[in-house]
């Protein structure tokens, strides 16, 4: 088990950009897949984005493609989205969530694929 904590939400203008930081304890992060969700109110919790064991793996939701980036850094046993070009309807309380999958080369956006999370981050997306 890993012990996960998200954080970098804030409130920006649409265009503007922020970064997402999930921190694990507990157990390195290499040994899991990592993906990121969000939930608006009163919709689904949505994948927008995760990284395999191995980096080269990594997937994105269509609506985030080209504005969004996803990468780990093992040394600082994080993980981070770097959300840029934010348009209103990224506005979500934003969660990270980790996984171990015998592939190094796959990561689901499904979020019942995901045991341990972070506790989620508020993003705001507003002039």
């Amino acid at each position: 088990q890993v012990q996960l904590a998200d954080s970098g939400g804030g409130l920006v203008q649409p265009g503007g950009s922020l970064r997402l930081a999930c921190a694990a304890s507990g157990n390195t992060l290499d040994y899991y897949a990592i993906a990121w969700f969000r939930q608006a109110p009163g919709k689904e919790r949505e994948g927008v984005s995760c990284i395999g064991r191995g980096d080269d793996a990594t997937d994105y939701v269509d609506s985030v493609k080209g504005r969004f980036w996803i990468a780990r850094d093992n040394l600082l046993n994080t993980v981070y989205l770097l959300m840029n070009d934010l348009k209103p309807e990224d506005t979500a309380v934003y969660y990270c969530a980790a996984q171990h999958f015998e592939s190094r080369t796959w990561c689901p956006l499904g979020p019942s694929l995901y045991t341990d999370w972070g506790q989620g981050t508020q993003v705001t997306v507003s002039s």
